[in-house]
Formats: structure tokens, C-alpha cells, sequence
């Protein structure tokens, strides 16, 4: 999926949803450095891609805050 879509979808989304969506990230990017260590992991440029979307998910949620504020 591209950014600028995910983005899009992102800001579509409840703050309840990016808050469930946070916890999803979280969980798959331990689950992903426990691969890594465990040298399981192949694609290992898929952790940066979840640290970024974490990122990006948690830059919607202090926009939208700061915006019901």
C-alpha cells in the first residue's frame, strides 16, 4: 500500500481504531524483533517499515487531539 493511501486511511479512522491500530503495530514489531533475534526473520526491512507506520499512526492521533482541543 502506498503511504500517501495509508495516510489517507489513517485519518479516515476513529481515534479508537488508531488506538487499536497502534496496539496491532506494537505487537507486530515486537513479534518481528523476536524473529529478528531468533534469526527467523527474513525480511528484516519490514521492522522499519512498522516503526514508521507506528510513526505515522501516532502523528494522526496528536493531530486529532490537538484539533479537539
Amino acid at each position: 500500500m502506498k503511504t500517501n493511501e495509508y495516510i489517507k486511511e489513517l485519518r479516515e479512522k476513529s481515534t479508537e481504531e488508531l488506538n487499536q491500530e497502534l496496539v496491532n503495530a506494537k505487537k507486530e514489531l515486537f513479534n518481528l524483533r523476536f524473529q529478528n533475534a531468533t534469526n527467523q526473520l527474513e525480511n528484516t526491512s519490514r521492522i522499519k517499515e512498522v516503526r514508521k507506520n507506528i510513526a505515522r499512526i501516532q502523528t494522526v492521533i496528536t493531530a486529532k487531539s490537538s484539533v479537539a482541543e
